[in-house]
This record gives structure tokens, C-alpha cells and sequence, in this order.
């Protein structure tokens, strides 16, 4: 009996061993290589399949951040993060005030980083739970400390659904306004960012009265972090 518990541990510590060297290979490889999907696209797609959504089509181009417009990174850290520069893949802060502000019981909020964004859209899926919730943990150290800043903000602008199926900033910029990523204006990098609460709900081209004051609030506050200026500290 002890021979085949300690058999057993071993198969066990075997799996979670190889496990961890597959997901650290996983984020070094794509620290360099553009991800041809992500998982939230694949599931996505799976979910069209399973309802007979059978005109869903997703849209995805990926753009490095140097052929981006500069408003698109700093767009998105004034919209969802504007500590990315400072910490090290989690804003505790953020995360105690949601979780006290979702105890009360008032509208549900996130205190994830764009690198825990990135971690979850990436590699794994949607919804709560403990067991997902440590595997982005674990994707998210592991982006931080395998990727600079620089990859983690380009990765999102381009992974990140910006209307129903069209993800990342290129694919929006073609969708919406027919032009490349490169020529999005500040307005526009704003109103991209205004949506991502909810890409299904919100139109960035048409945006109501919600995406219009969240839009205006996040150009004020891109001025507030400085601009293109801010691109420098995460370089």
C-alpha cells in the first residue's frame, strides 16, 4: 500500500511539474512570437458553434505597438490601469476596494491589471472560481517577470475585444473607421478603451451617452498621466 501511495505522489508530482515547465515555455515563447488566437477567441468560437450563431465571425490582425497609434497603449492604461507601470502584476489596492464594493453588494467590479487581463485572455477562460483564478495568478507572475512592460501592453492592445468578435486595436480601427491602427486619433484610442467593459453592449462608432462621458473622462485622464510621455516608462 505505501509503494503505491508514494507511486501515486509521484505520477502526481510528475504532471504538476511538467504542467508548470509547459506554461512557463508557453508565456517565453510568446514574449517574441505574435499568439495566433487567444483562448477567449477559441471559446468564443466554440460558444457560436454550440448556440448555432452561424454568422459569428471574429476579427483579429495583430499589429506590433510601434505601427500603432501612441494613443492606443496610453488609452488603455489611463482606462484600466494606471498603476501598469508601477506594479508587479497585481494592484492590491484595486483589488480590496472591489472586493469591499462587491460585498455591499452594489454593481460588480474587477481589480484586475491589464497584465492579469492579459493572463486571463490569453490562456484561459471566463467566469470565476478559486482554480481559475490561481491559474491567472500564476500566468500573471509569470508574465510579469518573463515579458517587460512594453510586450504586456502590446499584447493586450491586440487581444482585447473592442466590439462583439473584433479584437484588438488594428482589427477595431479596420472594422469601425477603416483605417489602420497607426492613424487612430485620441478620441477614437478613447472611445476603443470606453467600451471594454462590455464590447458586446458598447459601440465605439456609435457610442451612446455611457461610452460618450467614459470616453471623455479617459482622454482627461490620459493628459493627467502624460501622454505620449508615458509610453517612456514602460519602454
Amino acid at each position: 500500500m505505501e509503494k503505491k501511495k508514494r507511486g501515486l505522489f509521484w505520477w502526481i508530482w510528475r504532471i504538476v511539474l511538467s504542467l508548470v515547465l509547459i506554461s512557463i515555455v508557453q508565456v517565453l515563447l510568446l514574449r517574441f512570437v505574435p499568439p495566433a488566437m487567444s483562448s477567449f477567441m477559441l471559446w468564443r468560437q466554440v460558444d457560436a458553434w454550440v448556440t448555432g450563431e452561424k454568422d459569428y465571425k471574429w476579427y483579429y490582425d495583430w499589429r506590433p505597438l510601434s505601427a500603432m497609434s501612441p494613443h492606443v497603449p496610453v488609452a488603455l492604461v489611463a482606462a484600466e490601469d494606471q498603476l501598469f507601470a508601477e506594479h508587479y502584476g497585481f494592484d492590491v489596492t484595486a483589488i480590496e476596494k472591489a472586493y469591499k464594493n462587491n460585498k455591499r453588494g452594489g454593481r460588480v467590479r474587477g481589480g484586475s491589471t491589464i497584465s492579469q487581463q492579459v493572463a486571463k485572455n490569453l490562456f484561459l477562460w471566463s467566469g470565476g472560481g478559486y482554480f481559475r483564478k490561481a491559474l491567472e495568478a500564476w500566468y500573471t507572475l509569470l508574465i510579469e517577470t518573463l515579458w517587460p512592460k512594453h510586450r504586456i501592453i502590446e499584447v493586450y492592445a491586440n487581444i482585447a475585444e473592442m466590439g462583439d468578435g473584433v479584437y484588438g486595436a488594428q482589427a477595431a480601427a479596420r472594422q469601425f473607421w477603416r483605417k489602420d491602427a497607426s492613424k487612430l486619433s485620441k478620441s477614437e484610442a478613447a472611445r476603443l478603451a470606453a467600451v471594454l467593459p462590455n464590447p458586446k453592449k458598447y459601440n465605439s462608432r456609435n457610442p451612446g451617452p455611457y461610452v460618450g462621458r467614459r470616453a471623455a473622462w479617459i482622454e482627461r485622464q490620459m493628459t493627467r498621466i502624460g501622454g505620449r510621455g508615458y509610453l517612456q516608462q514602460i519602454d
